[in-house]
């Protein structure tokens, strides 16, 4: 057998597909953003970037960069082991602190990624529990889908957003049985939000918890930053929140929030806590400074929400086909994989704007996209070379525009 023929294979199968991803070797320019360096063929050039989930700028922010390298200069730079042994630092024990009352919950616990976080959280919930069903919506991010399937509990998928359809489910399996339903708040790819009360409602009607997913809202959405649930008021009604750090925090792990007997079940049974090394305690300062910050500040909210609006409103005087939703989310749809390559290879090489073509599986086929950020740091004069570059490329690759303003 010649094993190397499987995996060129597969790669090759992807190329055929327009599917094979290329990453950008790029080199962020602090207090610059969203000014970066991109490295190719021996040199380097300036390019800004219009597709990062370092939404508010934080991975930038004086207070958050000054809080990882005193600690990093204080402690050192890894955390020196798993939780269990000799990794589990103050720093991270303050954050954890700091992301329960982030949620209004009894206990945090903080993992490496949220993606680790979501798939140890709803596998170890769901085994702990006698028999559970899990109800998962069916554009639920691929680390929840991982989560339900290592459970090796019974799923069903609930139609996205269809309360009617949850409650069919939930009514099927009756009150007495054990659920869990899995959702999130914002759905990154279209920028849509759940109805967070009316499940919570479904939920308490059916005797079934719920596990919601926030790491596209937490920072960015509510008073304090708490997320959709926070600016909904429905935070105390959700059993568990999980969250992220690296995106609108602007640093980098997962975490979940709860009533502490669920977050001691989790710390205590879930591999994917117990047997990785622990979040350094420089990142865990630099996380901790960033949670905190957007709890009192409103600032950077503000700023992007209308560099948002300013963005939205350019793409549809253009007639450029912005997929509408009420988040920070600005999805531009090309229906095509080799042309969403096309015009992000254009838009990098000739206009030095870089943006991430999205293409199945992270999408379904025939809605590939571009998926622009707007940050408070994208000014009027960057918002208009977007638009600009944009214009071109649509006219240079004949990409279809929507049929007027409207229907944008």
């Amino acid at each position: 057998m010649t094993y190397d023929h499987y995996f060129r294979s597969a790669i090759d199968r992807l190329h055929t597909e327009n599917r094979y991803r290329v990453f950008c070797d790029l080199e962020r320019l602090a207090g610059r953003f969203p000014h970066a360096l991109h490295h190719a063929d021996g040199a380097a050039r300036e390019v800004v970037m219009w597709c990062s989930n370092d939404y508010l700028g934080m991975g930038q922010h004086p207070v958050v960069v000054s809080a990882l390298m005193e600690t990093a200069e204080r402690m050192g730079a890894g955390a020196g082991g798993t939780r269990n042994i000799a990794g589990n630092n103050h720093p991270l024990v303050m954050l954890e602190a700091e992301l329960a009352d982030l949620h209004g919950k009894e206990a945090g616990l903080a993992f490496t990624s949220g993606f680790v976080s979501n798939e140890a959280a709803i596998s170890t919930i769901a085994k702990l529990l006698p028999d559970c069903l899990i109800l998962s919506d069916e554009l639920n991010h691929a680390s929840m889908i991982a989560g339900t399937r290592h459970s090796g509990c019974e799923k069903v998928i609930f139609r996205h957003n269809d309360l009617d359809h949850l409650e069919e489910l939930l009514k099927a399996a009756g009150r007495d049985r054990a659920k869990l339903i899995a959702f999130e708040s914002v759905y990154s790819m279209d920028g849509d939000v759940s109805p967070i009360g009316a499940i919570c409602d479904l939920a308490e009607r059916h005797n079934a918890m719920t596990y919601l997913d926030e790491v596209h809202a937490v920072g960015m959405y509510g008073a304090r930053g708490g997320g959709i649930a926070e600016r909904d008021g429905v935070m105390s009604r959700v059993d568990v929140i999980e969250g992220t750090l690296a995106k609108a925090f602007g640093v980098i792990g997962g975490y979940v929030t709860g009533k502490r007997d669920v977050i001691d079940a989790i710390r205590s049974y879930a591999p994917g806590f117990i047997f990785t090394t622990a979040l350094p305690p420089a990142i865990a300062a630099a996380a901790q400074a960033s949670v905190r910050h957007l709890k009192t500040s409103d600032i950077e909210r503000k700023a992007q929400q209308d560099r948002v609006a300013a963005t939205k409103a350019a793409l549809v005087a253009r007639r450029l086909p912005l997929m509408a939703n009420d988040t920070h989310i600005v999805p531009l749809l090309v229906g095509d994989p080799a042309k969403a390559k096309a015009a992000t290879d254009r838009l990098l090489d000739k206009h030095r704007i870089y943006v991430q073509p999205i293409n199945y599986p992270t999408v379904p086929r025939g809605t590939e996209r571009l998926r622009i950020t707007p940050t408070p740091f994208h000014d009027d004069a960057l918002v208009d070379a977007l638009v600009d570059a944009l214009e071109e490329v649509w006219t240079a690759l004949e990409l279809p525009r929507t049929k007027d303003r409207a229907a944008a």
